[in-house]
């Protein structure tokens, strides 16, 4: 079965819920407006600007169509946006090299209506690079960072725990990882073997989060991030992810 990832609706979708506004998102419907720029918010409220160096590198994995890993820029002399998905990571070069891209956002049934995503053009996007990985097998030399981001990411993947086992190696001691998840654990995104927690034996997902990660991290900071990804003009998923800020030690 091919990806849905991979998909032009889903690209679109994807364009929507990182670059859209209110306004392109929810139209003239009410709403939670509180819900969009989820990968602006994301990087406001968990980055700690105040803790890095001058000349700090950002890693963003399973950065999709490159939200995120724009906003990280605003912090970071170089980011590295990393994504499974090629169909992501080509829109998100072509953003990086025009600072535009253009999409379809269904109305409803087969009628669609064009858009354009947008990088804000303060952003310096000359700091930013993509690329085509995994998650669970990055390669070898990829470097060590001031901060890590992983977004949405550990619910879809096959094996998260060896994702997590690599974040050592991945962020500098005294460097931030960030990390959102709405912990929607899905079989056929990841086996029941490989969940963290989230069974009545293993117990709630972020008590084992914590767990697995206490011997090189420390909690900093937790925080409730709602986001809203519109499928058409009167649909649209409304999910709230765990945020939290943790410290290399």
């Amino acid at each position: 079965m091919s990806s849905p990832y991979e998909s032009r609706k889903l690209l679109g979708e994807y364009l929507l819920f990182h670059f859209g506004s209110a306004g392109e998102i929810l139209g003239s419907l009410p709403g939670p407006t509180e819900a969009v720029a989820f990968a602006t918010r994301l990087v406001n409220e968990l980055l700690d600007p105040s803790q890095l160096p001058t000349d700090a590198a950002a890693l963003d994995v399973g950065c999709a169509v490159g939200g995120s890993t724009f906003e990280l820029a605003r912090h970071a002399v170089s980011v590295t946006g990393i994504d499974y998905s090629h169909t992501f990571v080509g829109a998100a070069r072509i953003l990086a090299e025009s600072g535009s891209h253009s999409y379809e956002k269904v109305v409803e049934g087969g009628i669609s209506d064009a858009g354009i995503a947008r990088v804000p053009t303060e952003i310096d996007r000359s700091r930013v690079v993509f690329e085509h990985g995994d998650a669970t097998a990055l390669r070898a030399d990829l470097g060590i960072f001031d901060v890590v981001l992983a977004a949405n990411l550990l619910c879809r993947l096959p094996d998260p725990h060896a994702f997590l086992d690599r974040l050592p190696s991945l962020v500098r001691p005294g460097g931030q990882f960030l990390l959102t998840t709405p912990f929607t654990w899905l079989d056929e995104y990841t086996p029941r073997r490989n969940w963290i927690g989230a069974t009545p034996e293993s117990g709630r997902s972020f008590a084992v989060l914590k767990e697995l990660l206490d011997p090189h991290f420390t909690l900093q900071h937790t925080v409730e991030l709602p986001f809203l990804i519109r499928e058409h003009s009167r649909k649209f998923q409304y999910t709230v992810a765990l945020g939290s800020r943790w410290i290399r030690r």
